[in-house]
């Protein structure tokens, strides 16, 4: 489901980290030698080269992209080239430094705790603390107002079940209390934070189906006719991406490149950090929703070394 590809024959770490060296020295910067290498590693692998690129080099890897590069281009390889709960801690972290926190600002929260597994998130959580000095329910507790502060600190502190089971009993009368606080307009109410936040993924998909069989409607419709706040519009994008993630994504990225200009940051979250899990899925899901293709909506909108990096990442260069 991953579209980032890795050469069959891959260098050794300090292979790469001298690639990456030469890359960098003389006049300008080798942007096709630093796409070549990066964009064709996975997590651990990137891992390994930071790791000796800091031991055969005494920098930091990350420091010297940083100072290389320059634009779209440098912020998209380097939140790639970081540790995915590393990578995931800063975008969520740069989201709650926003002064304005709507559905767009904190719409990353709702993707690391509700499309990633819960080893992820705790990985994230753990590297929140690391890396500032405060955990990310603290952060969140101080800067986000009730109700979201609610919703999303229910969603962040649990430890799902990540394993397959469902109890379709559990289901059913879930999905009646889930009916009940809708048709009340209690989205807020602690008995959906409780089920949304703590069921594991598969349990939560049987109840949101059994929902339907039940009521008619799809979850996601009913909250969505409960009005137009931003709760009711976080709330129906956690459904999306606990129950269908690749439709979630693939909006981002429609979102990101329609209208007036580009949204290069929510285009480049959306690619990063899902290449080396389900970018397969969105890219089907991209067409069946738009009829037209991902690939192509990012290189039209797109252009020079971030393009280029993007396209790898998308499969499309090896």
């Amino acid at each position: 489901m991953a579209t980032m590809r890795v050469p069959d024959v891959v260098p050794s770490p300090a292979q790469d980290s001298e690639r990456l060296r030469k890359a960098f020295e003389g006049w300008g910067t080798d942007e096709e030698g630093v796409i070549w290498v990066l964009g064709h590693r996975n997590a651990s692998q990137r891992k390994k080269i930071r790791e000796t690129y800091q031991q055969l080099y005494n920098e930091s890897l990350i420091d010297r992209l940083r100072s290389e590069l320059s634009g779209d281009f440098r912020n998209a390889v380097i939140l790639w080239t970081l540790d995915p709960p590393e990578r995931d801690a800063k975008l969520a972290n740069e989201a709650l430094k926003k002064k304005k926190k709507g559905i767009q600002q904190l719409q990353v929260i709702i993707e690391i705790a509700c499309a990633s597994s819960p080893h992820h998130l705790m990985a994230v959580r753990q590297s929140y603390c690391s890396s500032f000095d405060c955990s990310l329910e603290e952060h969140i507790t101080s800067t986000v107002t009730l109700p979201l502060r609610k919703l999303l600190l229910g969603l962040v502190s649990p430890y799902r079940y990540d394993r397959e089971l469902v109890d379709p009993n559990v289901a059913d009368s879930e999905a009646s209390v889930l009916h009940d606080a809708i048709k009340k307009k209690q989205l807020d109410h602690d008995d959906v934070v409780w089920i949304l936040s703590t069921r594991n993924m598969f349990q939560l998909k049987a109840t949101f189906e059994c929902y339907k069989q039940k009521y008619g409607n799809h979850i996601d419709e009913d909250i969505k006719s409960s009005g137009s706040s931003d709760l009711v519009s976080i709330l129906g994008m956690v459904i999306c991406c606990i129950d269908t993630p690749e439709k979630h994504f693939a909006e981002v990225v429609r979102n990101s490149v329609v209208g007036l200009g580009t949204d290069e940051d929510s285009l480049t979250r959306a690619i990063v950090t899902r290449a080396e899990i389900d970018m397969m899925k969105i890219r089907g899901a991209y067409f069946n929703m738009y009829k037209t293709s991902l690939d192509s909506a990012v290189i039209d909108d797109t252009s020079g070394d971030y393009k280029d990096f993007l396209v790898t990442l998308l499969g499309g260069r090896l």
